[in-house]
């Protein structure tokens, strides 16, 4: 579709600078590790050890997410003519990556441990230490998660989950070390730890799934689907009709293309001037969206041969979008 000179630009490739979430875990990370490397010093708990060991993994994992923001917040270019929003996948890709490196360790450590069980020290201290640890990774992942939900980063969300399996840990290891000092078996300590491990596993593998199907350009949410869908059949009267939906997801950025026939009589101004307002209604009912649209005569046979195989159905069972309507 071309457009005058004189138009705009579309609000909707605005993107949101999300990298101060990426310092906040940073530094949430560098104090848990502090908390709970100091805790491990004075127990000797295994469990401990290992909640330490993920702290660090979530250092490095945020240093990640602040690279992947930074480079996906940069402008399109004429080698990135669409930008580079789908950097913030590879960021959950590592971030899924380094929670199994941070459940090996888990599980390697908690391993050896129980074969060789070791009396605990200075519980009372280091449970306090753990908690005070817990309670600010708690905070920070869910305030990750809430922004990663609102700007549609995944690296957010990753990164909040990732803090969150962090929270789940703390909370195996204090009820572990809690049973060992309720029953002096040692070796409870070791047991949890390894539960706690597999959990971190089952996390790791979901952010790994999430990260590949958006590099493999998945579609968006059915909800979206529905309000985009809603529209094209509020607009289809006999005169005007819809076909071939199409959409994907990259970061924050969200693009669809769609086809709209129009009367064949239908001057190029006038069918102009109505592909702009469409993509105006449907940009403010989802924000940030890229709308590509094709325009086509709704009465040439040939405006129903090039319907993409794989497509968002936009009207009921009753309406055969491979003819022309009939009048």
């Amino acid at each position: 579709m071309s457009t005058a000179p004189t138009d705009p630009p579309a609000p909707a490739t605005t993107t949101v600078d999300l990298r101060r979430f990426a310092w906040l875990s940073i530094a949430t990370a560098i104090a848990t590790i502090t908390l709970k490397a100091g805790a491990w010093a004075m127990t000797g708990s295994v469990g401990l050890l290992s909640d330490a060991a993920e702290s660090t993994v979530n250092l490095v994992a945020a240093v990640v997410a602040l690279i992947a923001l930074t480079v996906a917040a940069r402008p399109a270019t004429e080698r990135f003519l669409y930008g580079r929003a789908k950097a913030e996948y590879f960021s959950a890709a590592v971030e899924g990556l380094m929670i199994f490196v941070a459940a090996a360790v888990i599980l390697v450590t908690a391993v050896e441990r129980f074969v060789n069980p070791r009396p605990l020290e200075n519980l009372d201290i280091g449970l306090v230490i753990v908690v005070i640890a817990s309670v600010l990774n708690g905070v920070v992942a869910l305030v990750l998660m809430r922004a990663g939900r609102a700007h549609n980063s995944i690296t957010l969300r990753a990164d909040g989950r990732h803090l969150m399996t962090d929270v789940v840990t703390s909370a195996g290891v204090l009820i572990g070390v809690g049973l060992v000092a309720l029953t002096g078996w040692e070796r409870l300590d070791a047991l949890v730890a390894f539960a706690v491990g597999v959990n971190i596993i089952v996390t790791g593998i979901g952010l790994l799934s999430e990260a590949i199907s958006g590099l493999l350009d998945k579609a968006l949410p059915a909800r979206d689907h529905e309000i985009i869908t809603d529209i094209l059949r509020r607009r289809t009267d006999g005169t005007v009709t819809f076909h071939g939906l199409q959409t994907r997801e990259a970061g924050q950025e969200r693009f669809m293309t769609v086809h709209v026939l129009v009367p064949d009589e239908w001057t190029v101004k006038h069918g102009h001037d109505y592909i702009e307002d469409l993509e105006d209604e449907l940009r403010d009912a989802l924000g940030s969206l890229r709308v590509l649209t094709h325009l086509e005569p709704i009465s040439d046979p040939a405006s129903y041969e090039d319907i993409p195989e794989a497509h968002v159905p936009i009207h009921g069972d009753d309406h055969d979008p491979t003819r022309p309507p009939t009048h």
